[in-house]
């Protein structure tokens, strides 16, 4: 109840956006769970790649209240939540495509770190007037040094590719638009539309199509 009050101010891309990610998270968490309890030779070579976005510890903060501080303080369009979005399935789907590396998990130790330097990135990009990496730092509940850090890894991770043109942002929108009437509905998403959890991305196929990036929404 707390959280739906945090975001009751907050544009809808914000709360559409915070279900899709808590469904990733969930379910890559609970991958990882029953790997570590089943103990097997596999569970080793699956284990999360060392990151930058992975914290030490799983913070206390559910991602609908992080996602809800960010959109009260951060002052950005909602647009810059869109491309937030895009840019993150972007590192992720490089991620998979990395020769001998294995794809970064969005799951309770990374999504935070993963979300405030996406945002910080989108708003650099989208907007013509933002805060600076020391508020957004503060904002993240990170040190600025770490944010200084995340936001280079974050750029070197999406190979700097920045532009989302007019279609593709069209193409998140749909996404985005179509989960917002399953919550509304309170139906669950369609079986086509969960990912690989095994691949720990939020996309199922690495391809630019609409269909794929339908994919997308958890």
């Amino acid at each position: 109840m707390a959280d739906e009050e945090d975001l009751a101010d907050a544009p809808r891309v914000v709360g559409v956006l915070s279900a899709i990610l808590e469904r990733v998270v969930e379910r890559n968490d609970a991958v990882a769970d029953e790997l570590c309890t089943a103990g097997t030779a596999s569970a080793a070579s699956l284990a999360p790649p060392p990151s930058a976005f992975r914290a030490t510890a799983r913070p206390d903060i559910s991602v609908r209240s992080y996602m809800a501080r960010i959109a009260r303080f951060a002052g950005c369009s909602p647009a810059c939540y869109v491309v937030a979005y895009v840019y993150l399935d972007r590192l992720l789907r490089r991620g998979r495509r990395g020769r001998g590396r294995r794809a970064l998990a969005v799951d309770s130790y990374s999504v935070h770190r993963l979300l405030i330097t996406a945002v910080l990135a989108a708003v650099k990009f989208m907007d013509d007037v933002c805060y600076n990496n020391a508020y957004f730092a503060r904002v993240g509940g990170i040190s600025l040094a770490e944010m200084n850090y995340l936001e280079v890894d974050f750029l070197f991770a999406v190979g700097f590719d920045l532009n989302v043109s007019p279609e593709t942002f069209g193409h998140y929108c749909a996404v985005l638009r179509a989960e917002m009437l399953y919550l509304e509905l309170e139906g669950p998403p369609p079986a086509a539309a969960g990912p690989r959890l095994h691949s720990c991305c939020l996309s199922e196929d690495d391809g630019s199509s609409s269909s794929s990036q339908q994919q997308l929404a958890a």
